[in-house]
């Protein structure tokens, strides 16, 4: 195996991704124009009970005015809001502990709004007559609410009677977090059996703005029969074109799922284990705007007889995707890999024990910043006896590049024997080419699940460095082609030069010139336009990334100078 040759690969591959990454999140899909069109009817349920109905709207007419719906106010240390008793829909809900950005007075994070907003984005429980006859509520029925406000401990009732001798009620509880549970009955008090089918869903009015990174998954997301899916907004309106907008449709017995942002999360579930619901993804455009619904109901239409009572028991999970939050909501309540609501990716059994290392040491050192840069040295530390050998591994390479270039002219029309000779020639020298690439395969899952953890994980939000860096998620602010703020221009996105990229490039140029210099000439170029092009395309990734890499370089040179200095040692001793 050429080793130079598999290092410009590798070096190459992570570089067009890193491009690919850039390019993808510049050229992410507009969002939909915004209009105030109240939400597009769903289609009603159909008459046949073994099919599960799709939860839909009646709306009644508007001619005349109405007065304001009734409100229960939602009170709780880490949020608040209302529902809305009319329709019965938890749609106004605000994260009280989260900032909209780190600027002093920013307003904090709205996660859910009223329907007919552009930014509508709400949670609602209903009930569907899959008999075609039962008078059932709809987004227009006002319930009589009992109690209030709703907060931990403190459990409201909704209430309406059709008229026919059902009473339709839903308990809604909220914990001291992000969790709702709402248990749904009717009771039939009348004298036939009624078959109304219950269920639950979350709707967005429109497509909401994504960061449009290759490695980040926004959109559908859930666990069903325990399978990760996840479904992005373009491939949901792809899938649900001729199929009435269904882009998915699972039954499951323990599963959650819902619509997932970068750091938010709306995520419906069973609150009864072993409760076995219907998941499915809806898509609709009207007037040239796409909206979407994530609904959650039983497989099969409730037989209410005279006397009997129908429930349904689901639950609202609607807040920010904090990793021990998640793990203790699966832990407690059961809930088959919620923590998985966090894009951790492919490395997840990587990248959740780094965030664990990562979060620790921030809990020790009180600066992510900090954390970050001692786990890298602990991790450098681990790597250590894989460098040594890799840098004496490429010393010796380097030592038999005249032989090996005699090998190459003496058997240039002779691939076979050259093959058979340069093995040989490797095995008398004692010399493994691939043991110098070990670190560097080594360190490419490490690299990509550190990405994430700054990337995904909200606990890296608005985390503070020193000085400038004021966002650890953030790109650093700072630019060369505004002379680092002391010219006033707006320069464009492709000229964004942060201070900590070009430390970052120096460090990497240095590191370069320490390594053994590949002997063929071309592949020596392209390791010299390195620093240059990994700065250039690192420059627009999060400030802790930046920082880690620059810090990974530092150490890198250290480790060089270190084991130069023990080899020039061994040779004076051996002289």
């Amino acid at each position: 195996m050429d080793q130079k040759r598999l290092l410009a690969a590798i070096a190459i591959s992570v570089g067009i991704m890193l491009v690919f990454d850039v390019w993808n999140r510049t050229h992410a899909p507009t969002p939909a124009p915004q209009t105030t069109a109240s939400a597009p009817a769903t289609p009603s349920a159909p008459p046949a009970p073994t099919t599960a109905a799709t939860p839909g709207d009646t709306v009644a007419s508007t001619a005349t005015p109405r007065a304001e719906a009734q409100r229960v106010q939602i009170e709780n240390p880490r949020v608040s809001g209302s529902v809305s008793a009319r329709g019965l829909m938890l749609d106004t809900l605000i994260l009280t502990t989260y900032r909209e950005t780190v600027q002093p007075g920013s307003l904090p994070v709205q996660l859910l709004a009223p329907r007919g907003r552009p930014e509508g984005y709400f949670a609602q429980w209903g009930w569907t007559a899959a008999d075609g006859r039962t008078r059932v509520p709809d987004s227009d029925t006002d319930f009589t609410v009992t109690g209030g406000p709703l907060a931990p401990g403190r459990d409201v009732t909704f209430t309406w009677e059709n008229g026919q001798g059902l009473t339709f009620r839903a308990v809604m509880s909220l914990d001291e977090n992000y969790m709702v549970t709402v248990r749904q009955s009717v009771q039939n008090a009348g004298t036939e059996q009624v078959s109304v089918l219950p269920w639950a869903r979350i709707r967005r009015e429109r497509t909401p703005h994504v960061a449009g990174y290759y490695v980040l998954h926004e959109g559908y997301v859930g666990v069903l029969n325990g399978r990760l899916t996840e479904i992005t907004y373009a491939n949901g309106k792809k899938e649900g074109e001729g199929r009435a907008g269904l882009a998915s449709q699972v039954e499951s017995p323990d599963g959650w799922a819902g619509f997932t942002d970068k750091y938010w999360l709306t995520a419906l579930m069973p609150a009864d284990n072993g409760t076995r619901l219907t998941h499915a993804l809806r898509h609709v455009t009207d007037s040239g705007t796409d909206r979407w619904q994530a609904d959650m109901a039983p497989p099969a239409a409730q037989q209410i007889a005279p006397g009997a009572t129908g429930e349904l028991a689901t639950r609202l999970f609607a807040g920010a995707k904090e990793v021990a939050l998640l793990d203790s909501y699966q832990s407690r309540l059961n809930i088959r890999d919620f923590d998985k609501a966090v894009d951790f990716g492919w490395f997840y059994f990587i990248t959740k024990p780094f965030f664990y290392a990562i979060d620790w040491l921030f809990h020790a050192t009180g600066n992510f910043g900090i954390s970050i840069l001692v786990f890298t040295f602990a991790l450098k530390l681990a790597f250590f006896p894989l460098a040594n050998r890799a840098y004496h591994s490429m010393a010796k390479m380097k030592a038999l590049g005249p032989k090996m270039q005699e090998l190459k002219e003496r058997y240039k029309d002779d691939p076979t024997n050259l093959q058979k000779e340069m093995m040989g020639l490797y095995k008398a020298e004692k010399v493994n080419p691939a043991s110098g690439c070990l670190p560097i395969l080594l360190q490419i899952p490490v690299f990509f699940s550190l990405y994430k953890v700054l990337f995904v994980t909200i606990e890296m939000r608005h985390a503070p460095f020193f000085g400038w860096i004021r966002d650890l998620s953030a790109p650093d602010p700072t630019n060369l082609f505004t002379a680092f703020g002391l010219i006033p221009w707006d320069a464009p996105a492709f000229l964004h030069m942060p201070a900590w990229a070009l430390i970052m490039g120096v460090t990497m140029f240095i590191q370069q010139k320490l390594n053994p210099q590949p002997p063929d000439p071309i592949q020596a170029k392209i390791f010299a336009w390195m620093p240059v092009i990994f700065t250039f395309m690192l420059a627009s990734f999060p400030a802790g990334l930046i920082i880690y890499w620059a810090w990974n370089n530092l150490l890198s040179v250290a480790q060089q100078w270190w084991i130069m200095r023990g080899d020039r040692a061994k040779k004076s001793a051996a002289a």
